[in-house]
């Protein structure tokens, strides 16, 4: 039996945080900034995939919670 990792694709990773709920998302979010902290590796900088995975979930959550106009 072998064990294959499919590509990373953002379009892919956009529509799965879309279907989620606030607190999934929230919960992916923490998961995708802990995994993203230098503290976590050893000092290193963090896997891009992580970090583009924490930017994501960001993305998404500012479309679904636009802030408010300042006029």
């Amino acid at each position: 039996m072998s064990v294959g990792f499919k590509e990373f694709n953002e379009d892919e990773e956009r529509a799965r945080l879309a279907k989620l709920s606030d607190e999934e998302l929230i919960r992916e979010g923490k998961a995708a900034r802990s995994l993203s902290d230098p503290k976590q590796n050893w000092g290193k900088p963090p896997r891009e995939i992580w970090a583009i995975g924490l930017r994501l979930c960001k993305e998404e959550w500012r479309r679904r919670h636009p802030k408010p106009d300042a006029t």
